[in-house]
């Protein structure tokens, strides 16, 4: 049975952590947003394949990579108790290097590096309010992956905001801005 949810009500970690595991949610400043229908199994390969190539160039090094469902709670601060956390987020993938973030609930805090694949129905919610998010809890790098045009938009914190994105066609090799040892080869991606 789907939950009801009051877009007047503010929610926090500990009322999402009540909520159904059959049903998806994501807590954006205290506002629930359902993350249905289920990924389409394009956005699934993608995620996959792309998963699977820095899972291997993380493999012994000290950054993990992890992926959806993967609860990502954002503190306003990093005293605030998680029973006051109104931001809880699944990135597609994410990467967190340090180990200290990591706990049995999924990470608390601002991952290093966080890879959204974008969907008809989640592409407002990844192009805008999550844009905004990440850029606040400074995510240092941003990857908005559209797999219908193949294209990629990479945002790098710099002096404490995004500015200018990079746009970039999802073939052949792109290395992110974090990692420059990590080439993700796109047409080993969208190979058919």
């Amino acid at each position: 049975m789907s939950r009801v949810v009051d877009p007047s009500t503010r929610y926090t970690y500990v009322d999402y952590a009540t909520w159904p595991d059959a049903e998806r949610w994501e807590l954006i400043d205290g506002h629930a947003y359902l993350m249905t229908p289920a990924p389409s199994t394009e956005h699934q390969r993608v995620s996959m394949r792309l998963g699977s190539q820095m899972e291997v160039f993380f493999r012994g090094k000290p950054c993990e990579v992890f992926a959806a469902p993967f609860d990502v709670r954002l503190p306003a601060n990093e005293e605030q108790r998680d029973d006051a956390v109104d931001t809880v987020v699944q990135p597609d993938i994410l990467v967190v290097c340090d180990p200290a973030k990591l706990d049995d609930k999924g990470c608390r805090g601002t991952p290093d590096w966080v890879v959204e694949i974008i969907s008809p129905t989640t592409a407002s919610q990844d192009q805008i309010r999550k844009l905004d998010l990440y850029e606040r809890h400074q995510v240092r790098e941003y990857w908005i992956v559209d797999p219908l045009n193949r294209i990629i938009t990479v945002f790098v914190l710099s002096h404490g905001g995004y500015g200018k994105p990079l746009y970039v066609e999802a073939k052949g090799k792109l290395t992110p801005r974090l990692f420059p040892e990590l080439e993700v080869e796109w047409d080993l991606i969208f190979a058919e």
